[in-house]
C-alpha cells in the first residue's frame, strides 16, 4: 500500500471519529488485482470518483505479481478472509472460481446498471462461466499485430495486409539491418512458444486475426485444426518458427518475458501489441513510441480483425466483507468517471463515449476501435478439459519446431487425428 494511499484512508478514518455522533461512519473496500502501478493509479482514482457519491467510503487497491495473485485469492476466499472485490482477467477468474466456487453471480447487478448498452452480446457471452456471470466486464483486451515504424521506412515498406506481406517484410527485416547498427542482430518477428498459452496464444492470435474462429476445438467439441483454412494457418505458423527463420533461434524458449525482452531490446520487427502496453511503449525508456499497430495478416482473402483475446472484470466473493458496498463499486466501475480513467492509466475500457483526444495516436487506435475486431472464443468455458488438450497439443507443436518434418501437411492431419482421440478420452 503507498504512503499517500495509507495517509488518505487514515484521515477519511480520523474525520469520521472526530466528527461525533452524527459523522458518516468511514468505510474501506479492500480490491486485489495484477495491474501494478498503473491499476493502482486507475483504482485510486475511480475510488475518489465513488467517494463523491459514497462519502466516508475509500477504495484500497493491491496489486501482486499474476502467479501470487492467483495463490493468495484462493487462500483468502477458501479461509474466509476474503477481499471485497477481485480484479482479472476473465480466464484467471474463471480458476478462481474453479478451485473455490465463492464467486458470486453478477447477473442481478448488472441488471441494476441503467447505462450498459455499450456492452456487446460478445462481451456478456465471455463475462458468464458455468451459467453464472462471474465477472462485470470492464476492460476490453484488444490485441493487434505492431511493428518497428522506422524499419517500415528503412525498407521501403509500409504495413503489411497480406500473410505474402509479412513474409516479404519479415525477411528484409531480417537480413537488411534495418537497425543500422552493422550487425545481423534482428529477427521478423518476436514470438513465444515455451508454455501452452504462450505458443498457443500466438497461433490464436493468427487464427482469429485472420477470420477464422476456434483454434483447436469448436463448441461442439469438434476439433478444427485440419479443417483447410485452419491448417494453412497452423503450417505457416510454425514455419515461421522454423523453415522460415524469422525469429530467434531460442524462441522455443520464450515465454512473456523473452519475447518482451526481444521486442524491447529492439530486435524484432513484428509483435503482438496489447492495448496495456502502449502507454509504457510511448516512453522514453522503451520504444520511444517507434512503433505502429493494425489488424493481423490475412489469409485465403478473409477479412482480417484486431483480436478482443480477453476482458478484465471484477468479481465479488461470496464472502466479501462489504458486499453490499463492493457490489456498488463494481457497478460503478461500468460509469463513466470511472471508464474514462480506465482508459487513460490502464489504456482499455468498453465504453464507447469517452473522450480519447488527450491519447497518443497508438493508444487513440485502440481507444477509437475503427478496426474490425474478432472475439476470441474462451474454450475453457465450454469444454471443461480444454486446458489438458491444449498442453497436449503445445506439446505435439514444440515437438515440430524442434525436429520440423519435410512436409507440415500429415504432421498437422497426425496432430489432429491424436486430438481427437485425446478430446474423446478426456470428456469421458
Amino acid at each position: 500500500m503507498r504512503l499517500a494511499q495509507f495517509l488518505g484512508a487514515a484521515a477519511v478514518a480520523a474525520a469520521a471519529a472526530l466528527a461525533g455522533p452524527g459523522a458518516v461512519k468511514a468505510q474501506q473496500l479492500v480490491i486485489w488485482h495484477d495491474l501494478g502501478d498503473n491499476g493502482v493509479a486507475w483504482f485510486e482514482r475511480a475510488g475518489a470518483e465513488f467517494a463523491k457519491t459514497k462519502p466516508g467510503v475509500s477504495v484500497r487497491s493491491i496489486s501482486y505479481p499474476t502467479d501470487q495473485w492467483f495463490g493468495r485469492v484462493i487462500s483468502a476466499i477458501n479461509t474466509n478472509t476474503a477481499p471485497d472485490l477481485i480484479f482479472n482477467n476473465y480466464e484467471r477468474v474463471i480458476r478462481i472460481q474453479t478451485q473455490t466456487k465463492k464467486v458470486m453471480d453478477l447477473r442481478a447487478t448488472l441488471n441494476q446498471v441503467a447505462d450498459k448498452g455499450f456492452l456487446s452480446e460478445d462481451d456478456l457471452r465471455v463475462a458468464t462461466f458455468d451459467n453464472a456471470m462471474i465477472i462485470l466486464p470492464v476492460q476490453r483486451v484488444q490485441m493487434a499485430f505492431g511493428m518497428r515504424q522506422s524499419w517500415l521506412t528503412k525498407t521501403g515498406e509500409t504495413f503489411p495486409q497480406s500473410w505474402d506481406d509479412v513474409k516479404r517484410i519479415a525477411a528484409k527485416f531480417r537480413d537488411n539491418d534495418p537497425d543500422g547498427n552493422g550487425r545481423a542482430d534482428t529477427f521478423g518477428l518476436a514470438l513465444q512458444a515455451a508454455k501452452p498459452r504462450d505458443l498457443v496464444h500466438m497461433l490464436d492470435l493468427f487464427t482469429f486475426g485472420s477470420g477464422l474462429r476456434h483454434t483447436l476445438i469448436d463448441p461442439q467439441g469438434q476439433i478444427t485444426i485440419d479443417r483447410p483454412e485452419h491448417a494453412q494457418v497452423l503450417e505457416e505458423f510454425l514455419k515461421t518458427y522454423s523453415q522460415y527463420k524469422f525469429v530467434a533461434p531460442d524462441t522455443i524458449n520464450h515465454s512473456f518475458n523473452e519475447m518482451y525482452q526481444v521486442i524491447l531490446g529492439g530486435r524484432g520487427g513484428m509483435f503482438r501489441v496489447g492495448d496495456w502496453n502502449v502507454r509504457g511503449w510511448d516512453g522514453a525508456n522503451a520504444l520511444n513510441g517507434d512503433f505502429v499497430s493494425g489488424p493481423w495478416p490475412a489469409f485465403g482473402g478473409r477479412p482480417n480483425s484486431v483480436v478482443i483475446g480477453g476482458m478484465r472484470g471484477v468479481a465479488v466473493p461470496d464472502n466479501s466483507p462489504n458486499k453490499a458496498l463492493a457490489l456498488e463499486f463494481a457497478k460503478f466501475l461500468l460509469g463513466k468517471e470511472a471508464q474514462q480513467a480506465s482508459l487513460e492509466l490502464v489504456g482499455a475500457a468498453v465504453r464507447k463515449d469517452l473522450n480519447v483526444d488527450a491519447l497518443s495516436p497508438r493508444q487513440q487506435f485502440f481507444a477509437r476501435a475503427n478496426h474490425r475486431l474478432a472475439a476470441y472464443d474462451f474454450p475453457e468455458s465450454v469444454h471443461t478439459f480444454y486446458p489438458e488438450l491444449e498442453a497436449a497439443f503445445h506439446r505435439k507443436l514444440l515437438a515440430g519446431i524442434a525436429n520440423p518434418p519435410a512436409d507440415w501437411k500429415p504432421f498437422i492431419a497426425e496432430t489432429a487425428r491424436e486430438m481427437r482421440e485425446l478430446a474423446a478420452k478426456l470428456k469421458n
